[in-house]
């Protein structure tokens, strides 16, 4: 089993969203505690890639179209750490 922590802002975040995107996100936390971030990798919705420049060693899983949930995941305690919830820039 993993643990998913979240930055305090997250909580803040998350009552401004709309309600299916806070239903994929509880779904794609669920995924993660139960099976582990290496899964996300196989369902091919979520589109779940590693990410480059400022945010190198960090993930990204789309919730829909326009938001993305940013993580990063610490092995030696078997955790993710939801950094933020966000509407992706084109």
């Amino acid at each position: 089993m993993w643990e998913v922590f979240e930055h305090r802002d997250v909580g803040k975040t998350c009552r401004k969203l709309p309600r299916a995107i806070l239903e994929r996100y509880d779904t794609w936390k669920e995924i993660v505690r139960r099976d582990g971030p290496n899964r996300l990798k196989m369902i091919p919705g979520l589109c779940d890639e590693k990410l480059k420049g400022e945010r190198y060693g960090q993930r990204s899983s789309r919730l829909n179209l326009q938001y993305r949930v940013i993580y990063s995941v610490d092995k030696n305690i078997v955790s993710v750490y939801v950094l933020e919830i966000t509407p992706h820039k084109y």
